[in-house]
Formats: structure tokens, sequence, C-alpha cells
């Protein structure tokens, strides 16, 4: 985990959301963490490379790359791999480990499940929290 200018927590924020980005990203400098957004997967993907967040908060249904499928890239390469994501969606959790289950039956290696799911509206006490706990 790398701190950035400030000794501020970097995060990386995927949501395709203007008002949930505002929000998030509102929510999270006054706690003292470093918010960087991406609008969509294919852009989110290429920050996680350039700055390396200590953890990632993902949306599911997005533009240009989806989150499912930017979560299987996440947890498939090798640099992403110990990067804790929460997915913060309007997507159900049943139906989102349900995709990750028919993912897992095709074949190696498993997809393993996100850190945390959290449904929208998020519950923002909660949502600290957890990321709170995550980034420790």
């Amino acid at each position: 985990m790398t701190d950035s200018p400030g000794n501020m927590t970097p995060i990386l924020i995927i949501e395709d959301e203007m008002d949930m980005r505002f929000f998030l990203n509102t929510l999270f400098k006054a706690d003292g963490l470093d918010p960087v957004m991406a609008r969509n997967g294919k852009e989110g993907i290429e920050k996680a490379r350039e700055m390396r967040p200590c953890l990632i908060i993902l949306d599911v249904m997005m533009p240009k790359k989806g989150g499912a499928l930017v979560y299987r890239q996440l947890r498939m390469e090798g640099i992403f791999k110990d990067i804790p994501v929460i997915i913060l969606s309007a997507v159900s959790k049943p139906s989102f480990y349900h995709y990750l289950k028919m993912l897992n039956a095709e074949g190696n290696p498993k997809i393993p499940l996100p850190n945390a799911y959290i449904e929208k509206p998020p519950d923002p006490e909660y949502l600290l929290d957890t990321v709170r706990r995550l980034i420790k």
C-alpha cells in the first residue's frame, strides 16, 4: 500500500454515475482518504495499473467494460490479486454471486468472492467502516 502526497490513502472508485462519484468522493475525502475516480471499467483498469490503489470500489453495471468483467480481471491478474475490492452496485448480491458461480463452473482458476458487497444506496457509515477495515 502506497500513500499519496499528504499521507492520504489512495482508493480507486470505478463508477459511471456522476451523482454517486460525487457522493463517494465527498464521503472519502471527509474521512481523510484520497479517492481517485474512473468513469468506466476500461478507465478503471488503466488507473489501477498506474496508481496501485490500496482498495477498489467497483460498480457492476457500467459502459465500455462492465464491473463483472473488471472484477474477473482484477482477480486473475497478479498485480491486482491482493488489492481488496468492494462491489458497490444496484445489482443484488445473490445475482452477482450467481454470476461468479457460473464463471467458476467454466474452469480454473476460481474467481474468489469480493472482500465486501454493498448494495446501492449504501449506508455511509457502513461503507466507511468496511473501507477502514479492509485498508488496515
